[in-house]
C-alpha cells in the first residue's frame, strides 16, 4: 500500500497561502503549465547604458532605438520588401511616434493610405519581435484602451478568409473613427518594449548635461529597469536627502558647468538666496579663478554682468562647501580624511597654503566670510543662504519622486544573469587584495562593504529626521562622493580646492584605486565575480564610471573579456577625451555585443532627416547555444514556484489541503 506524502507544519503554513492565489487543483496545475512553458522560450534582450549625465537627448535616442535593436529588426523584417528611405522612416516613427506622426500629417497627400499602410507594418513588426513572449506578456504592454484592438490585430496579421477580413475591418474602423494615430502610438510603445526585456543603467544618471530630469522621467515609464548608484547620483540623493553638504557640491558643479535648467526648470528650486547673498558679500571680491565654463553658443548670450554675478555665486557657494566639508571631516575621523582639511593651512600674509608639508602659492585668497581662527564656521549670513537652498532641495516634489525612485530600483551593486554590475569600483590595495574600511565601527571589504554602504545610504533618506543614524546616513553619502577609495569614486582624493586655487597642475591629480589597475588580469577579474558568488565563462563584470579613451586606442573590454567599460562619453564634456559618445551593451539569447556610438546630432535632425546615432556593433561573446528563460535568475525564481504549485497539487490530491471552488 502507498504512504500518504506527510507535509512539515512550515510546509503546510506556506501551502495554504499559496493555495489563497491559486485555490484549485485546476488553477494551480494551469499555473504549472504556464511556467513550464515561459521557461522554455528564448531569454528576452537586456540592454545596458552608464553614464547618461544628463544628455536627455542622446539618452532618449538610445533607450527607444534600443542601441540599433529597433532597426535591426526592421532589417530582418523588411530588408527585402521595403526601401532604405521607408525602412529608415518607419524605425524614426516607432522612436518618435507623437513627433513623427506630427510631420507626416503636414506632409501626406494621402493621409488614409497611409496610415493602413503604417499599421500593417507595425503590426507585422509586433509579431516578429513577440516571438520570444507569451501571449499574456505580450498584452501587459499594451495600454488597457487599445489592448484588444491591438491583441486581434497582431493574431489575425496571418490568417486568411474571414479572419482576413476581420483583419482588415479592424484597421479600416481605427482610421474611419480618428484613432489610427493613438493606435500607431500604442503599437509602437509595445515593440519597443518587447524588443527589450530589461534595461540596467550603471550609474551616473546626474550632472554635466542638461536635463537629468527628463530622463528621470523616462526612466520611471521604463517598463522593467533597474540603476546601480553612481557617485553622481548619490551626490543627488544625499542633496535631496537634506545634506547641506551636498546641496553645495550640487550647486558649485551645476554653476561651473552653466548647468543651471536642471535646478531651476526641472526641479523649481530658485538660486535667489544665493544670487543677492553672493553680489552683496562678493562684490568687491576676485573673482577670477571661478569664471564659468561657457561653450559653444553658450558664451554669446550672456552679458558681462551675467558672467561676474555666476563667478560670485559659484565662488560664494563654493566656499561654504569647503566650509561644510571641513566641519563633516572634523565630525567623522573615521573617514580617514584629516589630510584634507585645507582651509586651516593658509598663509594670508605670504598668501600660501601648505599641503603634504609642501608649500604652494595661491591663486586667490581672498575670502571675505573665512575666519583664519575658525576657518570652518558658516557666518550667519551663510548658514541662512545654504539652510534655505536645502529646504528647497527637500520640499522639491519632483526630485523628491526622482530619488525615491533611486532609492526603490537602484542599489550599489546588482547580480543578474550571471553579470556583476556596478558603477565604480571594488576597492583594492596595492597589493591586490580587497581594500579593508573600518567605517561604522567594523573592518568590512569587498561585498560585504558594499552591502554595508548601501543600508547606511539608505538610512539618510529613510531614518528618523534629526536622528543620529540619520545623521551619519548624510555624512555617508558625502563620503561615497567624495571619500578617499569610496567604492562609487574610487580615486584617494577629490582635488576641488587645488584646482580652483593652485596653478601647479601636479596637485591636481587624483590618483586611482589599485583596482583600476588590476582589472586588465582575467585572474583578479574571477576572484571580483567570485566575491559575489558568480563562476562560470559566462561571468562578467559590467562596469561604469571611467570614461574609455578611445582616441588613445584603449579598448572597453578588459580582464580578457571578463570585464566590460560602458562609460564611452555621454557627456559632451568627456568627449574630446573619450572620442566617442558612449558604449551601451546588448546581452541577448544568442551572445553579448558592445555598441559604442558616435555625437548625436539632435532630435530636430532624427525626425527631419532620419538621422540616427551612427554606431559600431562588436559581438564580443557568443553563447554555446540559445540561452533559454530557465537558465536566468528569473527563470529559477519561475522553477522554485513551479515546484512549490506541484507540491500544492499533491497537497489537494492527498487533502492535506483543501480546495476552495468559491475563490
Amino acid at each position: 500500500m502507498e504512504n500518504k506524502r506527510t507535509f512539515t507544519p512550515e510546509q503546510l503554513h506556506y501551502l495554504r497561502l499559496l493555495a489563497k492565489q491559486y485555490p484549485t487543483v485546476q488553477a494551480a496545475g494551469t499555473e504549472i503549465i504556464r511556467l513550464r512553458a515561459l521557461l522554455n522560450l528564448p531569454k528576452g534582450t537586456e540592454h545596458f547604458m552608464s553614464d547618461i549625465h544628463g544628455e536627455h537627448e542622446a539618452f532618449l535616442h538610445i533607450l527607444n532605438s534600443a542601441s540599433g535593436e529597433v532597426k535591426e529588426k526592421v532589417e530582418e523584417l523588411f530588408g527585402n520588401s521595403m526601401s532604405r528611405q521607408d525602412r529608415n522612416d518607419l524605425a524614426t516613427l516607432i522612436y518618435y511616434p507623437a513627433a513623427k506622426l506630427a510631420l507626416v500629417a503636414d506632409e501626406q497627400a494621402d493621409l488614409e493610405e497611409w496610415y493602413r499602410l503604417t499599421i500593417h507594418r507595425l503590426v507585422e513588426l509586433c509579431r516578429h519581435v513577440s516571438v520570444k513572449y507569451t501571449r499574456r506578456k505580450v498584452r501587459s504592454f499594451m495600454p488597457a484602451d487599445y489592448e484588444q484592438i491591438i491583441d486581434e490585430l497582431v493574431h489575425l496579421a496571418e490568417e486568411g478568409g474571414a479572419r482576413r477580413d476581420q483583419y482588415e475591418n479592424i484597421i479600416n474602423t481605427t482610421i474611419q473613427i480618428g484613432q489610427a494615430g493613438d493606435v500607431i502610438q500604442a503599437i509602437c510603445g509595445v515593440i519597443k518594449a518587447l524588443v527589450v526585456d530589461k534595461l540596467h543603467i550603471v550609474g551616473d544618471i546626474f550632472d554635466r548635461g542638461p536635463r537629468a530630469d527628463i530622463v528621470m522621467d523616462s526612466l520611471m515609464q521604463t517598463h522593467n529597469v533597474d540603476i546601480q548608484w553612481g557617485n553622481h547620483d548619490v551626490l543627488w540623493m544625499g542633496a535631496a536627502s537634506g545634506s547641506r553638504t551636498l546641496v553645495a557640491t550640487v550647486l558649485s558643479n551645476s554653476i561651473r558647468y552653466n548647468n543651471l535648467d536642471v535646478i531651476e526648470t526641472g526641479y523649481g528650486i530658485s538660486l535667489r538666496p544665493l544670487s543677492i547673498f553672493a553680489n552683496e558679500v562678493y562684490r568687491d571680491c576676485d573673482t577670477e579663478c571661478f569664471k564659468v565654463k561657457l561653450t559653444g553658443t553658450d558664451a554669446d548670450q550672456y552679458t558681462e554682468k551675467d558672467k561676474l554675478l555666476s563667478a560670485r555665486m559659484y565662488k560664494a557657494i563654493t566656499i561654504i562647501l569647503f566650509k561644510l566639508e571641513g566641519q563633516k571631516l572634523l565630525r567623522r575621523p573615521e573617514f580617514g580624511m584629516a589630510d584634507r582639511l585645507l582651509l586651516d593651512k593658509i598663509d594670508y600674509q605670504q598668501k600660501t597654503i601648505t599641503i603634504d608639508e609642501k608649500t604652494y602659492p595661491l591663486l586667490d585668497c581672498d575670502f571675505p566670510t573665512v575666519d583664519p581662527a575658525d576657518p570652518y564656521a558658516l557666518t550667519e549670513e551663510e548658514s541662512h543662504v545654504i539652510n534655505q537652498l536645502t529646504d528647497s532641495f527637500v520640499h522639491s516634489e519632483k526630485l523628491q519622486k526622482h530619488v525615491r525612485f533611486l532609492y526603490s530600483k537602484g542599489g550599489l551593486y546588482k547580480i543578474c544573469n550571471g553579470n556583476l554590475l556596478f558603477h565604480g569600483c571594488i576597492p583594492m590595495t596595492e597589493d591586490g587584495r580587497l581594500l579593508s574600511f573600518t567605517i561604522g565601527g567594523k573592518e568590512r571589504s569587498g561585498r560585504e562593504f558594499l552591502d554595508y554602504a548601501e543600508k547606511t545610504a539608505r538610512k539618510a533618506y529613510y531614518d528618523k529626521r534629526g536622528s543620529a543614524e540619520r545623521q551619519f546616513g548624510l555624512d555617508f553619502l558625502w563620503w561615497l562622493w567624495a571619500g578617499r577609495n569610496s567604492p562609487i569614486f574610487g580615486r584617494d582624493r577629490m582635488t576641488t580646492f587645488e584646482r580652483r586655487f593652485l596653478q601647479d597642475e601636479r596637485t591636481w591629480t587624483e590618483p586611482k584605486n589599485p583596482y583600476y589597475t588590476y582589472y586588465q588580469d582575467p585572474a583578479v577579474c574571477e576572484l571580483l565575480l567570485a566575491e559575489f558568488g558568480l563562476h562560470g565563462p559566462h561571468c562578467h563584470i559590467i562596469n561604469g564610471h571611467v570614461p574609455v579613451k578611445v582616441r588613445k586606442g584603449e579598448s572597453p573590454i578588459k580582464g580578457g573579456g571578463k570585464l566590460i567599460v560602458i562609460d564611452g562619453g555621454f557627456s559632451k564634456a568627456y568627449q574630446p577625451t573619450s572620442g566617442i559618445a558612449g558604449y551601451t551593451l546588448i546581452f541577448n539569447s544568442r551572445q553579448l555585443r558592445i555598441v559604442s556610438h558616435q555625437p548625436f546630432t539632435g532630435k530636430y535632425n532624427a525626425l527631419h532627416k532620419n538621422d540616427d546615432i551612427e554606431n559600431e556593433s562588436v559581438i564580443f561573446e557568443k553563447l554555446e547555444t540559445r540561452m533559454l528563460v530557465s537558465q536566468t535568475d528569473e527563470g529559477a525564481e519561475l522553477q522554485t514556484l513551479a515546484d512549490d504549485l506541484t507540491l500544492l497539487l499533491e497537497a489537494y490530491r492527498t487533502g492535506a489541503v483543501t480546495e476552495n471552488h468559491k475563490s
